[in-house]
Protein backbone atom coordinates (compact mmCIF):
# COMPACT_ATOMS: atom_id res chain seq x y z
CA UNK A 1 0.00 0.00 0.00
CA UNK A 2 1.30 3.27 -0.99
CA UNK A 3 1.60 6.54 1.61
CA UNK A 4 -1.29 8.17 1.28
CA UNK A 5 -2.51 11.78 2.45
CA UNK A 6 -4.18 11.07 6.29
CA UNK A 7 -0.89 8.80 6.80
CA UNK A 8 0.78 11.48 7.86
CA UNK A 9 -0.87 13.31 11.10
CA UNK A 10 -1.20 8.83 12.32
CA UNK A 11 2.67 9.03 11.80
CA UNK A 12 3.30 12.15 13.44
CA UNK A 13 0.74 11.36 16.35
CA UNK A 14 2.44 7.60 16.81
CA UNK A 15 5.83 9.53 17.10
CA UNK A 16 4.78 12.18 19.60
CA UNK A 17 3.20 9.18 21.58
CA UNK A 18 6.24 7.38 21.56
CA UNK A 19 8.51 10.35 22.48
CA UNK A 20 6.51 11.05 25.85
CA UNK A 21 6.85 7.20 26.21
CA UNK A 22 10.60 7.48 26.41
CA UNK A 23 11.23 10.32 28.47
CA UNK A 24 9.99 13.29 30.26
CA UNK A 25 12.80 15.66 28.93
CA UNK A 26 11.13 18.70 26.65
CA UNK A 27 14.61 19.09 24.55
CA UNK A 28 14.79 15.49 23.82
CA UNK A 29 11.14 15.64 23.06
CA UNK A 30 11.62 18.45 20.62
CA UNK A 31 14.61 17.01 19.53
CA UNK A 32 12.86 13.67 18.11
CA UNK A 33 9.92 15.56 16.97
CA UNK A 34 11.99 18.47 14.76
CA UNK A 35 14.01 15.20 13.76
CA UNK A 36 10.50 13.76 12.45
CA UNK A 37 9.00 16.22 11.01
CA UNK A 38 12.12 17.41 8.80
CA UNK A 39 12.49 13.46 7.63
CA UNK A 40 8.72 13.20 6.77
CA UNK A 41 8.90 16.28 4.28
CA UNK A 42 11.58 14.77 2.97
CA UNK A 43 10.49 11.08 2.54
CA UNK A 44 7.10 12.07 1.78
CA UNK A 45 6.18 10.77 -1.44
CA UNK A 46 2.94 9.21 -2.64
CA UNK A 47 4.54 6.24 -4.43
CA UNK A 48 6.54 4.79 -1.79
CA UNK A 49 5.26 1.84 0.33
CA UNK A 50 3.70 3.36 3.95
CA UNK A 51 5.53 1.06 5.51
CA UNK A 52 8.48 2.15 4.44
CA UNK A 53 8.26 5.57 5.11
CA UNK A 54 7.44 4.91 8.65
CA UNK A 55 10.40 2.16 9.33
CA UNK A 56 12.60 5.02 8.63
CA UNK A 57 10.91 7.66 10.07
CA UNK A 58 10.68 5.44 13.28
CA UNK A 59 14.00 4.29 13.59
CA UNK A 60 15.49 7.99 13.39
CA UNK A 61 13.53 8.62 16.14
CA UNK A 62 14.56 6.08 18.18
CA UNK A 63 17.85 6.83 17.25
CA UNK A 64 17.42 10.79 18.60
CA UNK A 65 15.82 9.30 22.07
CA UNK A 66 18.51 7.29 22.75
CA UNK A 67 15.91 4.47 22.86
CA UNK A 68 15.97 1.23 21.44
CA UNK A 69 12.57 -0.17 22.74
CA UNK A 70 10.40 3.43 24.01
CA UNK A 71 7.26 0.36 23.87
CA UNK A 72 8.77 -1.64 26.26
CA UNK A 73 6.88 -1.53 29.33
CA UNK A 74 3.74 -1.33 27.11
CA UNK A 75 4.50 -4.42 25.35
CA UNK A 76 4.99 -6.24 28.57
CA UNK A 77 1.60 -4.71 30.30
CA UNK A 78 -0.15 -6.35 26.60
CA UNK A 79 0.61 -9.20 27.15
CA UNK A 80 -0.20 -9.70 31.25
CA UNK A 81 -3.16 -8.61 30.68
CA UNK A 82 -4.25 -10.82 27.49
CA UNK A 83 -3.00 -14.01 29.42
CA UNK A 84 -5.51 -13.10 32.17
CA UNK A 85 -8.57 -13.23 29.05
CA UNK A 86 -6.89 -16.58 28.79
CA UNK A 87 -9.46 -18.59 30.21
CA UNK A 88 -12.29 -16.62 28.90
CA UNK A 89 -10.99 -17.13 25.31
CA UNK A 90 -10.60 -21.19 26.06
CA UNK A 91 -14.24 -21.45 27.08
CA UNK A 92 -15.57 -19.56 24.34
CA UNK A 93 -13.43 -22.16 21.77
CA UNK A 94 -14.51 -24.73 24.25
CA UNK A 95 -18.22 -24.26 23.26
CA UNK A 96 -18.29 -23.41 19.54
CA UNK A 97 -18.94 -25.39 16.84
CA UNK A 98 -15.71 -24.21 15.15
CA UNK A 99 -13.14 -23.85 17.04
CA UNK A 100 -10.60 -22.53 14.58
CA UNK A 101 -13.43 -19.68 13.79
CA UNK A 102 -13.69 -18.75 16.87
CA UNK A 103 -9.80 -18.92 18.01
CA UNK A 104 -9.41 -16.50 14.81
CA UNK A 105 -11.97 -14.00 15.57
CA UNK A 106 -10.37 -13.68 18.99
CA UNK A 107 -6.42 -12.95 17.33
CA UNK A 108 -8.42 -10.27 15.39
CA UNK A 109 -9.71 -9.03 18.40
CA UNK A 110 -6.48 -8.83 19.81
CA UNK A 111 -5.37 -6.87 17.31
CA UNK A 112 -6.53 -3.56 19.08
CA UNK A 113 -3.65 -3.88 21.26
CA UNK A 114 -2.34 -0.86 18.64
CA UNK A 115 -0.83 2.84 20.77
CA UNK A 116 -0.23 5.99 19.66
CA UNK A 117 -3.00 5.47 16.55
CA UNK A 118 -6.56 6.10 16.27
CA UNK A 119 -8.95 3.04 16.50
CA UNK A 120 -6.40 1.57 19.13
CA UNK A 121 -6.71 0.94 22.60
CA UNK A 122 -4.92 3.82 24.79
CA UNK A 123 -3.72 1.60 27.26
CA UNK A 124 -3.33 -2.71 27.45
CA UNK A 125 -6.59 -2.51 30.40
CA UNK A 126 -8.89 -1.57 27.71
CA UNK A 127 -8.46 -4.86 26.06
CA UNK A 128 -10.63 -6.71 28.91
CA UNK A 129 -13.45 -3.33 28.88
CA UNK A 130 -14.04 -4.12 24.37
CA UNK A 131 -13.25 -7.70 24.41
CA UNK A 132 -16.85 -9.09 24.91
CA UNK A 133 -18.30 -6.18 22.62
CA UNK A 134 -16.36 -6.87 19.74
CA UNK A 135 -16.84 -10.28 20.09
CA UNK A 136 -20.26 -10.03 20.00
CA UNK A 137 -19.91 -7.86 16.83
CA UNK A 138 -18.57 -11.05 15.01
CA UNK A 139 -16.85 -10.59 11.82
CA UNK A 140 -17.52 -7.66 9.80
CA UNK A 141 -15.82 -9.09 6.61
CA UNK A 142 -16.18 -12.79 6.56
CA UNK A 143 -13.87 -14.94 4.14
CA UNK A 144 -13.13 -17.91 6.68
CA UNK A 145 -14.82 -20.72 4.49
CA UNK A 146 -12.58 -20.14 1.78
CA UNK A 147 -9.41 -19.86 4.71
CA UNK A 148 -10.42 -23.02 5.95
CA UNK A 149 -10.89 -25.17 2.80
CA UNK A 150 -7.05 -23.74 1.65
CA UNK A 151 -5.81 -24.79 5.90
CA UNK A 152 -7.31 -28.18 5.13
CA UNK A 153 -5.70 -28.40 2.38
CA UNK A 154 -2.44 -26.95 3.35
CA UNK A 155 1.08 -28.89 4.09
CA UNK A 156 2.61 -25.80 5.04
CA UNK A 157 1.59 -22.49 6.48
CA UNK A 158 3.68 -19.17 7.36
CA UNK A 159 2.63 -16.57 9.56
CA UNK A 160 3.39 -12.94 10.50
CA UNK A 161 2.40 -11.69 13.48
CA UNK A 162 1.71 -8.30 14.54
CA UNK A 163 1.60 -7.05 18.54
CA UNK A 164 2.86 -7.90 21.65
CA UNK A 165 -0.71 -8.80 23.41
CA UNK A 166 -2.23 -9.69 20.26
CA UNK A 167 0.61 -12.51 20.19
CA UNK A 168 -0.95 -14.16 23.11
CA UNK A 169 -3.97 -14.81 21.06
CA UNK A 170 -1.92 -16.15 18.22
CA UNK A 171 -0.51 -19.00 20.53
CA UNK A 172 -4.22 -20.39 20.46
CA UNK A 173 -4.67 -19.27 17.09
CA UNK A 174 -1.48 -21.51 16.09
CA UNK A 175 -2.24 -24.64 18.45
CA UNK A 176 -6.22 -24.72 16.93
CA UNK A 177 -4.65 -24.69 13.55
CA UNK A 178 -2.42 -27.63 14.11
CA UNK A 179 -5.48 -29.78 15.98
CA UNK A 180 -7.84 -28.56 12.84
CA UNK A 181 -4.43 -30.14 9.98
CA UNK A 182 -2.49 -32.33 12.97
CA UNK A 183 -0.12 -33.02 9.99
CA UNK A 184 0.52 -29.30 9.21
CA UNK A 185 3.99 -27.55 9.62
CA UNK A 186 3.28 -23.96 11.05
CA UNK A 187 5.82 -21.27 10.89
CA UNK A 188 5.86 -18.28 12.35
CA UNK A 189 7.92 -14.97 11.95
CA UNK A 190 7.97 -12.08 14.38
CA UNK A 191 10.30 -8.91 13.80
CA UNK A 192 13.88 -9.07 14.34
CA UNK A 193 14.13 -6.12 16.47
CA UNK A 194 11.83 -3.97 18.70
CA UNK A 195 9.50 -1.90 16.51
CA UNK A 196 6.40 0.32 17.75
CA UNK A 197 4.67 -2.48 20.13
CA UNK A 198 5.00 -5.28 17.47
CA UNK A 199 6.00 -8.94 18.66
CA UNK A 200 9.85 -10.11 19.19
CA UNK A 201 11.85 -13.32 19.83
CA UNK A 202 12.14 -12.10 23.47
CA UNK A 203 8.33 -11.78 23.40
CA UNK A 204 7.64 -15.20 21.68
CA UNK A 205 10.11 -16.96 24.03
CA UNK A 206 8.31 -15.23 26.93
CA UNK A 207 4.52 -16.87 26.03
CA UNK A 208 6.36 -20.01 25.09
CA UNK A 209 5.10 -20.50 21.28
CA UNK A 210 7.01 -22.85 20.34
CA UNK A 211 5.04 -25.08 22.15
CA UNK A 212 2.24 -25.12 19.88
CA UNK A 213 4.21 -24.42 16.33
CA UNK A 214 7.12 -26.25 14.43
CA UNK A 215 9.37 -23.39 13.40
CA UNK A 216 9.60 -19.59 14.87
CA UNK A 217 12.05 -17.20 12.56
CA UNK A 218 12.65 -13.51 13.13
CA UNK A 219 12.11 -11.10 9.82
CA UNK A 220 15.70 -10.74 10.54
CA UNK A 221 15.80 -7.04 10.80
CA UNK A 222 14.20 -3.35 12.29
CA UNK A 223 10.78 -2.56 10.52
CA UNK A 224 7.65 -1.89 10.35
CA UNK A 225 5.75 -4.49 8.44
CA UNK A 226 8.23 -6.45 6.66
CA UNK A 227 11.38 -5.39 5.02
CA UNK A 228 11.54 -8.19 1.93
CA UNK A 229 14.98 -7.11 0.99
CA UNK A 230 16.19 -7.93 4.60
CA UNK A 231 14.26 -10.74 4.57
CA UNK A 232 16.74 -13.73 6.19
CA UNK A 233 16.96 -16.81 3.41
CA UNK A 234 14.91 -18.88 5.52
CA UNK A 235 12.02 -16.88 6.00
CA UNK A 236 12.21 -15.87 2.07
CA UNK A 237 12.41 -20.29 1.58
CA UNK A 238 9.63 -20.52 3.95
CA UNK A 239 7.64 -17.60 2.15
CA UNK A 240 8.39 -18.74 -1.47
CA UNK A 241 7.05 -22.77 -0.92
CA UNK A 242 4.35 -22.31 1.82
CA UNK A 243 0.74 -23.16 0.97
CA UNK A 244 -0.81 -20.23 2.37
CA UNK A 245 0.33 -16.91 3.81
CA UNK A 246 -1.74 -15.70 6.93
CA UNK A 247 -0.77 -11.90 8.40
CA UNK A 248 -2.00 -9.99 11.29
CA UNK A 249 -2.56 -6.84 11.53
CA UNK A 250 -1.98 -3.41 9.09
CA UNK A 251 1.60 -2.67 8.97
CA UNK A 252 1.72 -6.47 7.25
CA UNK A 253 -0.70 -5.44 4.84
CA UNK A 254 0.67 -2.40 3.91
CA UNK A 255 4.12 -4.91 2.96
CA UNK A 256 2.34 -7.47 1.58
CA UNK A 257 0.39 -5.52 -0.78
CA UNK A 258 3.11 -4.18 -2.23
CA UNK A 259 3.89 -8.14 -3.09
CA UNK A 260 2.73 -10.93 -5.40
CA UNK A 261 3.00 -13.21 -2.63
CA UNK A 262 -0.34 -15.93 -2.54
CA UNK A 263 -2.63 -17.47 -1.31
CA UNK A 264 -2.71 -14.78 1.55
CA UNK A 265 -5.33 -14.32 4.38
CA UNK A 266 -5.36 -10.71 6.68
CA UNK A 267 -6.82 -11.34 9.79
CA UNK A 268 -6.86 -7.61 11.33
CA UNK A 269 -8.76 -4.86 12.57
CA UNK A 270 -9.39 -1.85 9.79
CA UNK A 271 -8.37 0.97 12.48
CA UNK A 272 -7.87 3.54 9.55
CA UNK A 273 -9.67 5.17 6.75
CA UNK A 274 -6.13 4.39 4.17
CA UNK A 275 -6.33 0.82 5.39
CA UNK A 276 -10.24 0.14 5.22
CA UNK A 277 -10.31 2.03 1.68
CA UNK A 278 -7.25 -0.15 0.13
CA UNK A 279 -9.02 -3.41 1.01
CA UNK A 280 -12.45 -2.23 -0.36
CA UNK A 281 -13.69 -2.57 3.41
CA UNK A 282 -15.61 -0.51 6.24
CA UNK A 283 -13.62 1.13 9.12
CA UNK A 284 -13.54 -0.51 12.34
CA UNK A 285 -14.36 -4.05 11.47
CA UNK A 286 -12.71 -7.58 12.44
CA UNK A 287 -11.69 -8.80 9.18
CA UNK A 288 -10.21 -11.89 7.54
CA UNK A 289 -9.58 -11.45 4.02
CA UNK A 290 -8.07 -13.86 1.77
CA UNK A 291 -6.42 -13.02 -1.37
CA UNK A 292 -5.82 -16.12 -3.71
Amino acid sequence: MKIQTECLPCLLKRILFETELSTTDQKRQTKALRTACSLLAELYDPTVCSATIATQLHKAVYDTLQDKDPYKELKHSSNSIATTLLPKIEGLIKNSPDPLKTSMQCAIIGNIMDFGIDGHTSQPQMLKEVFDRLYAEGLGHDDYERLRNLIQHASTIILFTDNCGEIVFDKVLCRELKRFNPTLHLTVVVKGAPILSDATEKDAQEIKLLETIDTLFTTGCYAVGVDFQQLPVAVKNTLDQADLIIAKGMANYESFSETTYGPIAYLLRTKCNAIARSMDLPRNISAIKLYE
